[in-house]
């Protein structure tokens, strides 16, 4: 009888606190290296499975049965997949492969039914003496795409590809003066419109005594770029674990994370970027301390009010008017060794602790100051899986924002949602019980298919689910 009420359940949507909760069965897991789902289509959600030297497209319905797969034909010689770009009608396939001798980057497109529809050469990089470490990274309107590596961690190398024309849009090499790669490099991103913007941290560690800055550049199919940009942070402040985000709505470069200004290993505060780029010196660049009640709050009694420890950057979600919404959270990881001294003369087994605790949202008009900001309480604890059951994943709607989590991460737990709305207030609900469900739901690895729907990868025993929740309209 147990037996039949858990497949029941499985087969079946279920119906909780008026959201829609649907549970594919068990998808067998033997020589995956990795997966993806890829996005939803004609009322079937797709998943890509890479299993090295086989490639499969798995679709599923509405009601998380699946509905056919399909093989993919890709070039034989040692083919890797770098991403997928995916819009309402198709989606693309970029990866990169060998051909006598050659590094080779193409592109497939494909219909809603996996049938290859075209084909692109992205580009025949030519004989190498290694295989570059290529990086994808997808605008937001997943309509251009930007490739690129970095040779001998001093060169940048990009292509910015158009994934809807299928073309080149330009291709550039670059070289930082004085770049420590390992040391500078924050981050790249690509805009609705083809461009790369490269974020360098110059000067962080201040055992050199110089300024410290950002240094921004831009590249695009004009000749004169790349432009370089300088944005120095002033003070005796030093910046870290900052995320930023190019504004296609205002045109503008915009960056959120946290600073310190006495103990480099506690946050004291955080900060705001917004620059339209194009104008070296006209861009804002502002901080806000936290005070004692939020610290305290956050940390604890046993907080000293000189900072918060072990804070990281999640996300930052982009504002209409300019501004931006910092996503941070409290995480750390802890090694140790187990095992009795005699083992531990031996040698020993090290164990790492991963904690995922909470979280907090804080609002920044467009002129820096602070909206609001809000602390989202929970308490994750795992062991020697990564982490990957811990955190959260982040929602987004036009009028609110929702942290999804697993209350605690064991094999049976509550999965909550944190519903934060526009005026910084919020609300705390429990979605579902994975009580006989055999669910260990990876949240981090969520995808949101629409402003009410997402579906939630879960693994465990080598099997895979595929978890659809939906919002029912005003919730």
């Amino acid at each position: 009888m147990q037996k039949f009420l858990t497949t029941f359940l499985i087969s079946m949507p279920l119906l909780l606190f008026a959201q829609r909760i649907t549970i594919s069965e068990d998808i067998p897991l033997r020589s995956e290296v990795a997966y993806e789902i890829i996005g939803s289509f004609k009322d079937r959600i797709l998943l890509f499975r890479d299993r090295v030297t086989e490639f499969e497209i798995q679709a599923f319905n509405h009601q998380m049965r699946e509905s056919w797969s399909k093989k993919l034909n890709l070039e034989k010689r040692s083919p890797k997949v770098l991403g997928f770009v995916a819009s309402d009608t198709d989606f693309t396939l970029i990866y990169r492969y060998r051909d006598r001798n050659h590094t080779i980057v193409k592109a497939h497109r494909y219909d809603p039914a996996a049938n290859l529809r075209d084909t692109f050469t992205i580009k025949d990089f030519g004989f190498l003496f290694y295989t570059p470490n290529f990086q994808l990274i997808r605008s937001e309107d997943k309509s251009k795409v930007l490739i690129y590596y970095v040779e001998n961690q001093s060169v940048f190398r990009a292509i910015s590809y158009d994934a809807i024309k299928m073309e080149v849009l330009w291709e550039k090499s670059f070289a930082p003066e004085n770049m420590n790669f390992w040391e500078d490099f924050q981050q790249a991103l690509v805009t609705d419109t083809g461009d790369m913007y490269v974020v360098l941290t110059k000067n962080r560690l201040r055992y050199r005594k110089d300024d410290h800055y950002y240094e921004v550049f831009q590249l695009d199919g004009t000749p004169q770029t790349p432009l370089r940009y300088h944005m120095p942070v002033g003070g005796e402040k030093t910046t870290y674990d900052v995320r930023f985000v190019y504004d296609n709505r205002n045109d503008q470069l915009v960056g959120a994370g946290l600073f310190s200004d006495k103990n480099p290993e506690r946050a004291a505060g955080y900060f705001y970027i917004r620059s339209p780029l194009g104008f070296d010196s006209d861009f804002l660049f502002s901080f806000d301390y936290f005070d004692d009640e939020f610290i305290a709050s956050l940390a604890g009694k046993a907080a000293d009010n000189k900072g918060i420890l072990e804070i990281v950057v999640q996300d930052v979600v982009l504002r209409r008017d300019g501004g931006a919404v910092l996503v941070c959270e409290r995480a750390r990881e802890l090694m140790r060794a187990m095992g009795s001294p005699r083992a531990m003369s031996m040698g020993v087994r090290q164990i790492v602790d991963h904690y995922h605790d909470d979280a907090f949202v804080i609002s920044i008009h467009p002129d820096g100051r602070t909206h609001w900001r809000t602390i989202l309480y929970k308490k994750q604890y795992s062991q020697d899986d990564n982490g990957i059951y811990s955190s959260f994943f982040l929602f987004k709607s036009p009028t609110n924002i929702r942290l999804l989590f697993n209350d605690e991460v064991r094999f049976e737990n509550t999965v909550s949602e944190y519903i934060v709305y526009g005026n910084g207030s919020f609300d705390r609900k429990s979605l579902m019980s994975t009580a006989n469900l055999d669910l260990r739901l990876r949240f981090r690895d969520a995808i949101q298919l629409s402003s009410d729907e997402v579906v939630i990868p879960s693994e465990r025993r080598n099997r895979l689910k595929l978890v659809r929740l939906q919002y029912e309209e005003g919730n």
